[in-house]
């Protein structure tokens, strides 16, 4: 059943949360500690075992998207045996050796975000990469009247979020025949390369209408770099993040594809925690693309401290729907 709703060494860093009810540890597994949708997505999770009386432990990398240091958590993690693992690979291929350690050692695990090319899951929880950048480049090239010229910058080379939302921008291309894209350049991700390479590109065009870049810390960091030389352009992201909301609400920033980070760790976590407990559980939950702009971001101009996680009985509402 596939669900629709709205909506060095590495380090072993343990969250604020609830007290155990019911004894399930669950053990969430996210890229890196710099994202802000990964600290979104942990918080979701964190909400969810609360809610239903679990804890959360967090597996974070200390280099962003690091394999050895994923798999070094792995390692550690089997023989810790937590009750369930929400996991999010640094890298979709590279780590399906990982995937089968804890499926040889019998923890359940639910697939969240990028979706791994190997292993078992209990369940795969995310919203289509594909998707949100065909929505989210289609809104820019529109805001452009359908001509001028772009650039792609791009997440990291190897990770399927990256590859999905480039390939989405450039089938959005395909539908404007009029937009020149002058160049598609990785940011890793990350605000500051992400700056750089702006900066970089910024010195070989001197007519740049508008930026397509895969997450919203790149979008932030091709801002800034735009504000640096006093130059203006279109920009996009996606993620649907906090600080993309008050970018969109100063004017710095176009649109973001809501990726739903915060109902993605909410219902991982819970579907989890529910396979522990024999209840049912979807074989996929994929969030719809939700383009956030000026015209209506108001819901997500909120604390996330003040989000609550949906009842799962909602979750089940919606998947009858589908």
């Amino acid at each position: 059943m596939k669900l629709k709703i709205l909506a060095g060494i590495a380090a072993l860093i343990l969250a604020p949360a609830a007290i155990a009810q019911s004894g399930e540890r669950i053990a969430v597994f996210t890229k890196n500690q710099t994202n802000p949708f990964f600290q979104v997505l942990r918080m979701g999770a964190d909400s969810a075992a609360k809610q239903m009386g679990a804890t959360t432990t967090h597996l974070i990398p200390t280099k962003p998207d690091s394999i050895p240091e994923q798999m070094s958590l792995i390692d550690d993690v089997v023989i810790k045996k937590p009750s369930a693992i929400v996991f999010t690979p640094v890298d979709v291929k590279a780590m399906v050796p990982g995937i089968q350690k804890l499926n040889a050692a019998g923890i359940p695990v639910v697939n969240v975000n990028d979706r791994a090319e190997g292993g078992k899951f209990v369940a795969f929880v995310g919203s289509s990469d594909h998707a949100l950048g065909v929505a989210t480049g289609r809104y820019l090239l529109q805001a452009l009247g359908g001509k001028g010229s772009v650039i792609i910058i791009e997440g990291v080379k190897g990770s399927g979020a990256s590859a999905e939302r480039v390939r989405g921008f450039q089938d959005a291309l395909k539908e404007f025949p009029q937009v020149k894209l002058l160049a598609s350049q990785p940011g890793n991700f990350q605000r500051l390369q992400a700056l750089q390479v702006m900066e970089n590109l910024m010195q070989t065009h001197a007519q740049i209408d508008g930026v397509l870049a895969a997450n919203d810390s790149m979008a932030s960091g091709v801002i800034e770099a735009l504000e640096g030389a006093n130059r203006k352009s279109q920009v996009i992201g996606i993620n649907g993040t906090k600080e993309a909301i008050d970018a969109i609400k100063a004017g710095k920033l176009l649109a973001t594809g809501d990726y739903n980070g915060y109902l993605q760790g909410c219902v991982s976590t819970m579907a989890a925690i529910r396979e522990l407990r024999k209840l049912p559980v979807p074989k996929e939950v994929i969030f719809p693309p939700t383009v956030v702009h000026k015209g209506n971001y108001q819901p997500l101009d909120v604390p996330l401290e003040s989000r609550s996680c949906p009842k799962w009985e909602d979750v089940v509402k919606e998947a009858a729907k589908s």
